[in-house]
């Protein structure tokens, strides 16, 4: 199949995308409940209780969607490189050539090794300790896909700025894009109780307190990345990898609309006298929510393409 000029890999893009969207979600769900739950429910036990009830579940699904999915992306990749089928491709040994001698499956087993470690800090979950251990492992697994990309095979000096930069992008997208998941399910738990509306305002302003601070990570290391891998104006409009990155921009471009849209007219209505005025901005601020978990999934599927595109730069030198 071509998509921008690009001849694309269904099973590869699909195992990819699910485990970027999963990393995602994962890291964002213990993100948020650090620096958005915790703090706005702290006075409020019973709804803190379900909260993190529905975020740790959040993750723990987020985990096994990223293990299944790695797996996934691991064997798809064997088999298009060896081309054999599944059971050949084990058999034969080209898996654990894979596995033990490219850099992608080295990486692959560290990521797995990193999923088994939040999932104990997980199951533990009993201090304030072991949390701080599950989002500093649940960051990690995300952080860890640059190496997995372009970013791990830039050379010199400038590798090294491309893996910082790439990682800090996959770190805002999951605390910005992985958030909205736990958003959307804290948004709908409080909705639940009237009682609970400075809540829902106080959660809403902390994330996109939080939101802001990643777009702007986001637009500065996107900036970085595209100067290393698309490296001119003509790259950009001239090659399906430039085509593809400026479907990436448009996308997220209507994410930020989206998002303003919510700062600037939906979350002071939260705070709305009546009812049913603050109601109708919930439902509204909701369902923009859900908007933007679909834009976001659509985001990792063309970050899924790019990825197995040679950079425009490779073909402008």
């Amino acid at each position: 199949m071509s998509w921008f000029g690009a001849e694309i890999d269904g099973p590869l893009i699909a195992a990819r995308t699910v485990h970027f969207a999963a990393s995602a979600i994962t890291a964002g769900a213990l993100i948020f409940r650090s620096f958005v739950a915790e703090p706005t429910l702290g006075v409020e036990p019973g709804a803190r209780a379900l909260v993190d009830r529905q975020l740790r579940a959040t993750a723990w699904i987020g985990i096994a969607f990223t293990v299944v999915s790695g797996l996934g992306w691991v064997l798809v990749l064997t088999m298009s490189l060896s081309g054999d089928g599944l059971g050949e491709a084990v058999i034969s040994g080209a898996l654990r050539d894979v596995l033990d001698l490219t850099q992608f499956g080295y990486v692959s087993q560290v990521r797995l090794a990193i999923a088994v470690a939040l999932s104990i800090c997980l199951a533990i979950d009993r201090s304030g300790l072991w949390r701080l251990l599950a989002l500093a492992t649940a960051a990690a697994l995300a952080v860890s896909i640059a190496w997995t990309g372009h970013a791990a095979s830039t050379p010199s000096t400038l590798g090294y700025l491309h893996l910082v930069s790439d990682a800090l992008h996959l770190a805002a997208a999951a605390a910005w894009t992985g958030g909205l998941v736990p958003l959307a399910l804290l948004l709908r738990a409080l909705g639940r109780h009237p009682s609970r509306a400075s809540l829902e305002l106080d959660a809403v302003r902390r994330f996109s307190a939080l939101a802001i601070i990643s777009v702007a990570t986001l637009i500065v290391s996107g900036s970085v990345n595209a100067w290393i891998l698309v490296g001119s104006f003509r790259g950009l409009v001239m090659t399906g990898y430039g085509q593809l990155l400026m479907l990436k921009l448009a996308v997220f471009a209507v994410m930020l609309v989206l998002a303003a849209f919510n700062r600037l007219v939906l979350t002071p209505r939260l705070a709305a006298t009546p009812d049913e005025a603050r109601q109708a901005a919930l439902h509204a601020l909701t369902r923009n929510t859900l908007i933007e978990i679909a834009l976001g999934f659509s985001l990792f599927a063309v970050v899924s393409v790019l990825g197995t595109q040679h950079p425009a730069a490779h073909f402008m030198e």
